[in-house]
């Protein structure tokens, strides 16, 4: 069984950084398309950043340049390094993994396993 659990999550003040990780428990595949996703209460899920087999990425534009996503083959860890961050990062932080080779760009995969989330909380 596949279980995904985010951490690292908390609060910090505009222009900080915050590296979010992904334990990916009982994922036994080589191929996988993972990705990090957040949501406001009351706003449509977003996703943020994408990482499939090879190492091919995709990030939303309201994340390019200051957010770099990860992986860590041998410990089955995604990571979500966040630089820069601006108030208008604060959300729950999901990650969420599917066995493929590939992600799309505009992330509207279906996902089969997702995480509980973690909050991130910037202030201005």
């Amino acid at each position: 069984q596949v279980r995904l659990v985010e951490s690292g999550g908390g609060s910090v003040q505009a222009g900080g950084s915050l590296t979010l990780s992904c334990e990916t428990a009982g994922y036994r595949y080589s191929a996988y398309c993972m990705a990090w996703f957040r949501q406001v209460p009351g706003k449509e899920r977003e996703g943020v950043a994408s990482m499939a087999t090879y190492a091919i990425t995709h990030y939303s534009d309201s994340v390019k340049g200051r957010f770099t996503i990860s992986r860590d083959n041998a410990k089955n860890i995604l990571y979500l390094q966040m630089n820069n961050l601006i108030p208008q990062d604060s959300a729950v932080y999901y990650c969420a993994a599917k066995v493929a080779a590939t992600c799309s760009e505009n992330f509207q995969d279906t996902f089969t396993f997702w995480g509980q989330g973690t909050q991130v909380t910037v202030s201005s």
